[in-house]
C-alpha cells in the first residue's frame, strides 16, 4: 500500500519508537518568540540543561511589538519585559535573533517561508498554533506547548502520538472574488471546528495546485481552526519557485538535489487516509463570520442560519446578531488586514487593485499591518502604499498587531472588526471587540463602503 505526503515525511524523522507508545520525531527547524519561550528557557537553566541545537533555531519579536513607532523604547512594561527577555535568552544561547528594526523582523510565520527557512519534507514547530502555515511547502507543521518548547531545545525531538491521516479535496473552478481565505472558511463551515481533531489533513485537487504559495499558506495556517494538528499541500513546481534564491534555501547543485527528493513526496495514487472529504469549487463564494468560532461561517449573501443551540445563542448574543439576519448593509467602523493568515506581498495587492482610486468610507478605521519588514518594503517599492494613503487607509509597521488582544492594536469594546486574521472567539481582538473573519478582498471592499456589501457586485 502506497504512502501518503504526511506518512512519508513523519516516518523519515522517527528516531526511536516506544513500543505500544509514542515515537520520538527529530525536529528540523525549531521557531519562537517572545511570548511562549521564556519559560522554556528558564526551565532548561533551572536544570542545567543546554539548548542542543541553536543552528536549528530562529527566533523573532512580534506578538507583542507596536505597530507604530517601533524605533522608540516600548511602552507597556508587559510587553517591554518579554521582548527583553527574548533577547537576552537568545543572546546567551547563541540563537539567531530577528528583533524589531531588524530588516528580517516580522510575524514568524511570514518571515521564515520568505528567508527560506520553511523547505518541504521537513518537521518544524514552534510554540503557537498556527504554525500549520508552513505545511503549505509539504512540511509536518504544527504548534505545541510551552513544556514541548523546552523539550526542543533540549533534545530537538518530540515525543509524539502519531496522528490519523485526513484529505480535503477541492475540486473545479473558483467564482470570480473567491480568494483561498474564502476556501479554508468555506471548508471549516461544512465540515466543523472539530472535524480535524485527531488527524493531520492533506489538501487536495486543482484548486490548491492552482493557488499561490500565499494563497496556500493562508489555507493551511487556518488548519487548527477546523481543530487538525496541520495542514499539508504537495510540493509541485509551485513551491520550488519560491523556495529558489531565497537568502537561507539551497543553492546551485544542493537545491537540485533537494528538488529531485522532494519530488518523490507527494501522496502515491494507492494510499489511503483515515478519512477524506470532497467539496466542488463552485458551491464556494466570498465568505464572512457571524459568531465566536472560525466555523460559523457563510457566503455573504446568506443569512445567519436559526439553529435551537444554547453555545449557538450565546454566540449571536455576544455578537449582536439574530437568527436569520442578513448582515449584508450593517455597519462596520473597523478593518484590519494582517496577521499571520493575511499579510503577505499577494493580500496587500489584491485590497490595492480594489482601493485604487476610492476613498475609505468616513466612519471607517482602516488598519493594514503588514507581516514582515520584507513585505512592508515591498509595499513602497510597488506604490502600494500612496493608494492606501490616498484613500485613508493607515500603513502601521510590522507584527501580529489586532489578530489578538497582546498588544496595542485593539479593537474598542463593542465595535465590529471586518478582520483578515484567523480567530473571531471572544475577545480576540479586544475586551468585548466583536469579529468578522473575511478575505483581504472583502475587507477592502468593506473599508470603502462602510458596511457589508455582496462584493460579487462591486467586482463584476
Amino acid at each position: 500500500m502506497g504512502k501518503t505526503l504526511f506518512d512519508k515525511v513523519w516516518d523519515a524523522h522517527v528516531v526511536d519508537v516506544i513500543e505500544n507508545g509514542p515515537q520520538v520525531l527529530y525536529i528540523d527547524k525549531h521557531l519562537i518568540h517572545e511570548v511562549t519561550s521564556p519559560q522554556a528557557f528558564n526551565e532548561l537553566e533551572s536544570r542545567g540543561i543546554p539548548v542542543a541545537r541553536p543552528d536549528k533555531i530562529v527566533a523573532t519579536a512580534d506578538h507583542n511589538t507596536p505597530t507604530l513607532n517601533q524605533h522608540l523604547p516600548v511602552k507597556d512594561f508587559l510587553s517591554r519585559n518579554q521582548l527583553e527577555q527574548l533577547t537576552k535568552n537568545c543572546a546567551k544561547n547563541k540563537i539567531t535573533l530577528y528583533g524589531l528594526g531588524h530588516e528580517n523582523n516580522g510575524i514568524v510565520h511570514v518571515i521564515a517561508p520568505e528567508l527560506g527557512f520553511t523547505q518541504p519534507g521537513m518537521t518544524m514547530v514552534c510554540g503557537d498554533s498556527h504554525t500549520s502555515t508552513h505545511g503549505a511547502f509539504g512540511t509536518i507543521a504544527f504548534g505545541i506547548g510551552t513544556s514541548q518548547v523546552a523539550q526542543v531545545f533540549a533534545s530537538q525531538c518530540l515525543l509524539l502520538e502519531k496522528p490519523k491521516s485526513l484529505r480535503v479535496n477541492v475540486n473545479g473552478k473558483l467564482a470570480k472574488g473567491v480568494l483561498p481565505k474564502d476556501v479554508i472558511l468555506y471548508i471549516i463551515s461544512k465540515l466543523g471546528t472539530n472535524s480535524g481533531t485527531g488527524y493531520f489533513c492533506e489538501y487536495a485537487g486543482n484548486v490548491f495546485e492552482e493557488m499561490s504559495m500565499e494563497g496556500r499558506m493562508t489555507v493551511c495556517n487556518m488548519s487548527i481552526e477546523m481543530g487538525a494538528r496541520g495542514g499539508m499541500i504537495a510540493p509541485d513546481e509551485t513551491t520550488f519557485e519560491y523556495v529558489k534564491g531565497r537568502e537561507f534555501a539551497p543553492k546551485g547543485a544542493a537545491f537540485d538535489q533537494k528538488v529531485a527528493a522532494w519530488k518523490t513526496l507527494p501522496t502515491d495514487a494507492d494510499a489511503i487516509f483515515d478519512q477524506e472529504y470532497s467539496i466542488n469549487a463552485e458551491d464556494i463564494g466570498p465568505m464572512i463570520t457571524y459568531g465566536t468560532n472560525p466555523g460559523m461561517g457563510i457566503k455573504i449573501t446568506e443569512n445567519i442560519p436559526e439553529l435551537e443551540d444554547a453555545s449557538f445563542e450565546k454566540s449571536l448574543a455576544y455578537m449582536n446578531f439574530k437568527k436569520g439576519e442578513s448582515l449584508i448593509n450593517k455597519a462596520i467602523n473597523y478593518v484590519f488586514i494582517g496577521s499571520c493568515t493575511n499579510s503577505r506581498i499577494e493580500d496587500f495587492r489584491i485590497a490595492a487593485a480594489f482601493v485604487k482610486g476610492k476613498k475609505k468610507a468616513d466612519n471607517v478605521n482602516a488598519w493594514l499591518v503588514p507581516g514582515s519588514q520584507k513585505v512592508a518594503k515591498q509595499i513602497e517599492a510597488e506604490g502600494l502604499k500612496a493608494i492606501f494613503e490616498a484613500a485613508g487607509f493607515t500603513l502601521r509597521q510590522p507584527g501580529c498587531s489586532a489578530c489578538l488582544a497582546m498588544n496595542d492594536d485593539k479593537i474598542p469594546q463593542g465595535e465590529y472588526c471586518v478582520s483578515t486574521s484567523n480567530r473571531n472567539f471572544e475577545g480576540r481582538q479586544g475586551q468585548g471587540a466583536r469579529t468578522i473573519l473575511a478575505s483581504p478582498l472583502v475587507a477592502a471592499v468593506t473599508a470603502i463602503e462602510g458596511r457589508i456589501v455582496d462584493i460579487t457586485k462591486q467586482i463584476n
